[in-house]
């Protein structure tokens, strides 16, 4: 089976880029903000960290559907392309 290439590199890596500069600017906001008591940051910070593995499980969960989605189409296809070469061979 040959691995097909994919050209979304460069959108992935400015995404990529995106998330840690927000991270790292979220993060120093938190950390320079004094007026903030330390219990409502760590909230803060607690509630970005699951918001994020939810992103991340809600993304992995619609890639892995749709692998499915395909996969069953692909069997099907195949299988009506079979049936078809089973009914031509059988005119002859």
């Amino acid at each position: 089976m040959q691995k097909t290439h994919s050209d979304t590199w460069l959108i992935m890596a400015l995404n990529a880029a995106g998330v840690v500069a927000a991270y790292l600017l979220l993060g120093l906001s938190l950390y320079k903000s004094v007026d903030v008591p330390l219990a409502t940051k760590g909230y803060w910070g607690m509630g970005i960290v699951l918001l994020t593995l939810s992103l991340i499980n809600l993304v992995k969960y619609r890639f892995d559907t749709r692998a499915s989605e395909d996969r069953i189409q692909r069997i099907e296809d195949a299988k009506h392309e079979k049936l078809l070469e089973e009914f031509i061979s059988d005119d002859k």
